[in-house]
């Protein structure tokens, strides 16, 4: 029987990477140009920078077994030397502590590695990018996803490996129950209203200071700051969180203006000339971020598959997701986690 699986980021590919070792019929949809959803690497200069998550943590699983399986390599984030804390007024007072971060994991080449990986495993016809999904039907105990060119593919079931809020914005036939919709709609995207900007330098010059790279501050417009650099060589980099809302980040050039300065009032006059400056900002990418994204969130949600969204159309139509994992909600191994329990439903129903 056969499945579609709705949205090639991490936890859809981890999905059709496990049906295919199990010699399931499936096919993969993408509405973006490539894979891996809100992993995104970019390279410059031989170097590796993540636009979208870049860590991960001891006592998280499942991406340490497929890191190993895969047999990537990781290597832990910078930690030597002190962070630098700016308060309102932009007051530098360095010496405040040590690296934040240290004990996160990163990977050699960057999350775009990973599910890079992943997407080699898929034979070519059982994926597609380029491909969103408009509308799905339920009817004759067949699923029916029409892709916005007029493709209609059919399915025995569809996995909507989607942020829910995302997935809320498909037109179903059916109609889902008012209360499903409502659930999916209230279940905040992970990251997806935050911006993230990196800075590339042909040196780490913080680091010769005693600097950690990490810095945290209450002017902005980055709030928090680290050291982006590959594990080995170069160019090295310095990233933040920018805590400007999205309302307010919609002049990139402006922007870019404040990003410099910042940097140059923390880390020196070095840092506001970067050889490259990059920017992703998650709320404006229509494949991630809804207009109720764009509302800053204040605390990691409380994730896991809300009742109103369990057992829609007899289980033909399942989630998979971070939002949706019950553990690690919001992470990657959360993505992860939402896909192992996509399968076990899918294999628990014999219907794969």
């Amino acid at each position: 029987m056969k499945t579609i699986i709705i949205g090639g980021g991490l936890s859809g590919l981890a999905l059709a990477e496990s049906l295919e070792s199990q010699g399931h019929d499936y096919l993969l949809l993408e509405a973006r140009q490539r894979f891996g959803g809100r992993i995104m690497t970019n390279y410059f200069g031989g170097g590796y920078f993540d636009m979208g998550p870049a860590w991960f943590w001891p006592g998280q699983p499942r991406i340490a077994a497929l890191i190993d399986r895969l047999r990537l390599q990781q290597f832990d984030q910078y930690a030597e030397g002190t962070l630098i804390f700016e308060n309102e007024l932009g007051q530098m007072q360095r010496g405040q502590g040590f690296a934040s971060m240290e004990g996160s994991l990163r990977l050699v080449g960057g999350f775009a590695a990973l599910t890079e990986a992943l997407t080699n495993q898929l034979p070519s016809h059982r994926k597609k990018t380029n491909a969103q999904v408009q509308r799905i039907e339920s009817a004759d105990r067949q699923c029916h996803a029409i892709l916005a060119n007029g493709e209609v593919l059919s399915a025995d079931q569809i996995v909507l490996s989607l942020p829910p809020r995302i997935a809320a914005q498909i037109a179903f036939s059916p109609a889902l129950p008012t209360s499903a919709i409502k659930a999916m709609q209230g279940i905040a995207t992970w990251m997806a209203g935050q911006a993230k900007a990196i800075a590339i330098y042909d040196n780490p010059f913080w680091r010769n200071e005693g600097l950690s790279g990490d810095a945290m501050s209450r002017k902005g417009p980055m709030v928090e700051i680290h050291d982006a650099s590959p594990v080995t060589g170069g160019p090295y980099a310095l990233f933040g969180f920018i805590g400007v809302p999205a309302s307010g980040r919609a002049d990139e050039q402006l922007l870019c203006h404040h990003l410099l300065a910042q940097l140059g009032r923390l880390f020196g006059p070095k840092a506001a000339e970067p050889v490259e400056l990059l920017i992703k900002d998650w709320a404006y990418d229509p494949h991630t971020a809804t207009e109720a994204d764009k509302a800053p969130l204040h605390a990691h949600p409380a994730y896991g598959l809300a009742l109103e969204m369990e057992n829609l159309w007899n289980d033909q139509l399942l989630f998979a997701g971070t939002e949706v994992a019950p553990s690690f909600g919001g992470y990657i191994e959360g993505a992860l986690e939402a896909a192992e329990t996509a399968l076990r439903i899918l294999s628990s129903k014999t219907v794969i």
